[in-house]
């Protein structure tokens, strides 16, 4: 269990600490609307209203006690810096700030954020490429350049071994694993056969991914 502090209690903050309620981690909401805290008393350990572009009010709650400092301060890019900037001046550990447009993220980075969230940008490029790609079910980014995708596997591979299709050295992927039935079997051989009730997990770029599974 971790401790864990979410200043902005806007839509994003309430999601980010409802979650972290969920995970069983110790949660304080911050944020200067009483209302917006009073609504997220139910999903947060504590809570109190204040400005936390206030360094008085920051040092009054011992920023350096909190595993993960949230900065989820929405519409208001100059408060969200100043926050971010404040907590690393007071000693946070570990600070994770929202960014709302193209720009933000550089700057928040360069004024103490340790990490840089992008909700929308992510969850469009995510919509992007899953819907857009008839046999690619999900995937999870891992840099810019490398993720894990969940694929079906193609009709031309059935009851072929992994060895036969080579998927490696043609297109420099990995089948990391084989999902059937909602488990996943991590165990994959040269000797594992390929079958029409699975689908795979695969590691790689994303033209490589493409290229291979003619998305």
């Amino acid at each position: 269990m971790k401790s864990v502090l979410v200043i902005g209690l806007g839509r994003f903050g309430k999601k980010i600490a409802a979650q972290l309620n969920d995970l069983g981690h110790e949660v304080m909401g911050i944020d200067y609307n009483e209302e917006r805290v009073n609504e997220a008393m139910d999903i947060v350990t504590n809570a109190q209203i204040g400005n936390s572009t206030n360094e008085d009010f920051l040092r009054s709650l011992d920023v350096t006690k909190y595993d993960i400092c949230f900065v989820t301060i929405s519409n208001d890019f100059q408060s969200s810096l100043e926050t971010t900037c404040l907590l690393k001046e007071l000693g946070a550990g570990f600070v994770v700030s929202r960014a709302e447009r193209d720009g933000q993220e550089k700057f928040l980075l360069r004024n103490g954020a340790d990490k840089v969230v992008y909700p929308e940008k992510q969850v469009a490029k995510w919509a992007a490429i899953r819907y857009s790609s008839n046999h690619l079910l999900d995937y999870i980014e891992l840099d810019p350049k490398n993720s894990i995708y969940e694929v079906s596997v193609p009709e031309q591979w059935f009851g072929k071994s992994v060895v036969q299709l080579d998927i490696r050295r043609k297109y420099n992927l990995n089948i990391i694993a084989i999902k059937k039935d909602g488990s996943f079997n991590f165990m994959i051989t040269s000797d594992t056969i390929m079958s029409s009730d699975a689908t795979l997990l695969v590691l790689g770029e994303y033209k490589a991914v493409q290229k291979c599974f003619r998305i």
